[in-house]
C-alpha cells in the first residue's frame, strides 16, 4: 500500500498517516486524515480503519469503484 494521498469515492481527499496492527488480533489497520473541513465530524478530523476495508471496492451507480483510490505523493 503507498502511503500519502488517496481520494475517497465520495471525492474527499484524505493522508494515510501510518499502517499499524491491532495488539490483539495483529489485524492491519490504516491511520488516515480528512484533508477537509467538517462540521459534523470536525476540522481534519483523524480516523482508522482495517486495511482490508480501506482497500475494498463499493458499487456506485452499477459500477464498481475502490473505496479509496491513491492519488499522489506529498
Amino acid at each position: 500500500m503507498k502511503t500519502w494521498i488517496y481520494r475517497h469515492y465520495k471525492n474527499k481527499d484524505y493522508e494515510v498517516i501510518w499502517v499499524g496492527r491491532h495488539t490483539e488480533t495483529l489485524e492491519e489497520l490504516v491511520f488516515y486524515r480528512a484533508l477537509y473541513n467538517s462540521e459534523e465530524f470536525w476540522d481534519n478530523a483523524l480516523w482508522v480503519r482495517p486495511k482490508s476495508m480501506f482497500c475494498w471496492n463499493e458499487i456506485v451507480d452499477w459500477e464498481e469503484l475502490p473505496r479509496f483510490r491513491y492519488i499522489w505523493d506529498l
